[in-house]
């Protein structure tokens, strides 16, 4: 904090605004994890979150520092804000603190970071009770003087099947039947008919998208679930529990099937947004027979992506979600 900001202050000099000893620009600089609730209201009655934020600036090379206290202050400013006037999405929140922090850092660019979890009511597949199930909620704005970006995302879990194991599995299956009698037709029929066994494990899908266009979190859960190979619940009674199995060994997927499913469809889903749209799809399972995670991800535009899926032509370029915001 300088004089500047701190009227009592004794310390006349302003060593932020200082040159620095190595005059090297810096691309972002700020705070994280600043926790604060936050109010979000779409639908009849706005809702409160608790939700973590990192608030960030560029530096220029000639100035030391960015003026740490600022950051907080923008949240201040808008603290009574943030629990009494609802904004209408995450990423409205989002827009409206980096564009305060792109004023106050007297900066060329702001970006503020924004998660909370959020709760969503969903029904369980059989026995159709209530279940509440929390996700994360992903809110990113990114703030120049000539425009803002923003960026909407979730992060969900559900489960995955591994179809190299269940695939062995099927061979041994069969090996089996034909060792105690059965014909090699009967017994491929046989195995057909079963929900064949493999190893599965939780897994974790982000899913985020960079438009002008407002969309709906939950529309995003459930494009991520979906693209599982089923989705889980907190609440299971047994037939519920006995429906996500089968369907889930039905229905294997690699980590990398996931992130494609994904891709696939956010481009149906939302066939009409245009072609600099940004999306973001990642999966990370959790491994249950090894000590490491499996990990996969695909980041670009909607031009990027679109002509893979129709004809299977490959795109050099990504845009990542950094060239992105930057514009």
């Amino acid at each position: 904090m300088s004089d500047e900001d701190d009227p009592g202050c004794r310390v006349h000099r302003d060593v932020q605004r200082e040159r620095p000893a190595v005059s090297v620009a810096l691309s972002r600089a700020g705070v994280t994890d600043l926790r604060r609730i936050i109010s979000i209201q779409d639908g009849d009655k706005p809702e409160l979150f608790y939700a973590t934020l990192d608030l960030f600036a560029d530096l220029s090379p000639e100035q030391t520092g960015v003026h740490m206290s600022r950051f907080s202050e923008v949240v201040e400013d808008l603290a009574e804000g943030l629990t009494r006037t609802p904004f209408p999405d995450i990423e409205s929140l989002a827009k409206r603190m980096a564009e305060q922090v792109m004023e106050t850092q007297e900066g060329l660019r702001a970006e503020v970071r924004i998660k909370a979890q959020s709760p969503i009511v969903r029904t369980t597949p059989v026995t159709r009770r209530p279940t509440e199930e929390l996700y994360t909620l992903i809110g990113i704005a990114a703030a120049t003087r000539q425009r803002t970006r923003l960026l909407v995302g979730v992060e969900v879990n559900g489960l995955t099947v591994c179809p190299c194991a269940q695939g062995m599995v099927r061979e041994r299956s069969i090996e089996i039947l034909l060792e105690n009698g059965f014909g090699e037709a009967e017994s491929t029929r046989i195995v057909d008919l079963l929900p064949v066994a493999s190893h599965n494990q939780r897994g974790r899908g982000t899913l985020m998208i960079g438009s002008e266009h407002r969309l709906r979190a939950e529309d995003l859960v459930d494009i991520a679930q979906r693209s599982m190979s089923s989705e889980i619940y907190e609440l299971l009674k047994r037939p519920d529990e006995l429906y996500v199995v089968e369907k889930a060994h039905r229905n294997p997927r690699f980590v990398e099937d996931v992130v494609r499913e994904m891709l696939r469809n956010v481009t149906e889903r939302y066939a009409d947004l245009p072609g600099d749209t940004f999306v973001l799809a990642r999966q990370e399972n959790f491994e249950g027979i090894h000590e490491h995670n499996a990990f996969a991800e695909r980041f670009g535009t909607f031009d990027e992506i679109r002509p893979e899926l129709a004809d299977r032509a490959f795109a050099v370029r990504h845009t990542s979600l950094t060239e992105w915001l930057a514009g």
